[in-house]
């Protein structure tokens, strides 16, 4: 069964411009990178909705120790990243990032002006800070920066909405074909995966040009 509260949300500006469905994690090299295209999207008039995925449930609550990034995958990312303007540092340590998930999306439905700030702060924290997001102290205190009403957000932690968003957003990407991250959902296609910017362009015009 559909997942249908998010749904009903996201249908209240789904076409007022047009909207792109962006699943994402904070873990994800290529979410990182990511941002860049959704910057395209938004450019050309599209609003997009991010929303969270995890990409690896199966780290612990600790974390895991990363190991060496070498490889032409990762100089690919290094390259678009550097592309991109965005720095990158690749991080020694990988976080669970339910928890930061849960704060970003909690703030995506109740704080919407506060959201891509976090967004952003969460990002970086993990790729250009090497913080660990898998700390709740590093969650609240970019949480607190950001704007975002810390007692709130733990009130919705602790009763269980806050992780059941991040699962309403799971079950719509999987409804819709998604098995990891970044992916987007565009004019009907899912687009899996990161692709160069040429083809966010392209996409752009398409779902603009797009008959309703």
């Amino acid at each position: 069964m559909e997942s249908t509260e998010i749904v009903q949300q996201l249908a209240q500006r789904m076409n007022n411009p047009p909207t792109v469905l962006l699943w994402y994690d904070f873990l994800c090299p290529f979410c990182y990178v990511a941002q860049h295209r959704n910057a395209i999207l938004l450019k050309r008039g599209l609003q997009v909705e991010e929303l969270p995925f995890q990409a690896h449930p199966e780290i612990p609550a600790g974390g895991i120790s990363a190991g060496l990034r070498t490889g032409p995958m990762y100089a690919t990312l290094e390259r678009e990243a550097k592309e991109a303007g965005l720095q990158l540092r690749w991080p020694r340590h990988l976080p669970n990032t339910r928890r930061a998930l849960a704060a970003a999306e909690w703030a995506r439905r109740h704080e919407l002006g506060a959201f891509p700030r976090l967004h952003k702060a969460l990002f970086e924290a993990h790729f250009v800070a090497g913080e660990d997001l898998g700390d709740p102290a590093v969650v609240d205190w970019h949480a607190s920066d950001c704007g975002v009403d810390v007692a709130a957000w733990h009130a919705a932690f602790r009763d269980g909405s806050a992780l059941k968003a991040v699962g309403d957003a799971e079950t719509l990407g999987h409804e819709r074909g998604v098995q990891g991250t970044p992916a987007w959902f565009l004019a009907e296609q899912l687009i899996l995966g990161l692709r160069p910017a040429a083809d966010f362009e392209r996409l752009a015009k398409q779902v603009l040009q797009s008959p309703g």
